[in-house]
């Protein structure tokens, strides 16, 4: 049997993991949404979300649920990939002419050409005579 000291540490214990347990999911759960966010590319919700997994990371570590290291390695870590992240994803940043126009194979692209210039020669063509 163990001592009654020990029966007490254990109990204290028990009560600082329940107690952390909910602070770590939500910290946790704030990092998720920021990430997510900052992928969307979507550059203002992704700062205040950042700024949100911050603040809970910091207090998460002022009340010793997380190291202090373990948390500001977080926080770089979040600050680095917002910093890093392009204001939209290219997807979207390419205009749908040229995307349709890439799209396209090489032949119907040239054979289109062909007949472009061949549409603007017949008029010359015409004028002339």
């Amino acid at each position: 049997m163990a001592s009654k000291s020990a029966q007490k540490a254990a109990r204290a214990s028990a009560k600082r993991r329940e107690r952390g347990r909910s602070i770590r999911s939500q910290v946790k759960t704030y990092i998720d949404i920021a990430e997510k966010l900052i992928a969307e590319g979507d550059t203002k919700a992704a700062q205040s979300a950042v700024a949100t997994a911050v603040s809970a990371l910091d207090k998460a570590a002022s009340k010793k649920i997380l190291h202090s290291s373990n948390a500001s390695r977080h926080k770089s870590r979040l600050l680095k990939k917002l910093n890093k992240a392009p204001a939209k994803p290219k997807a979207e940043a390419i205009p749908k002419a040229e995307s349709e126009a890439k799209a396209e194979p090489k032949t119907k692209a040239k054979s289109k050409a062909k007949a472009k210039s061949k549409s603007k020669a017949e008029p010359k063509a015409e004028k002339t005579e």
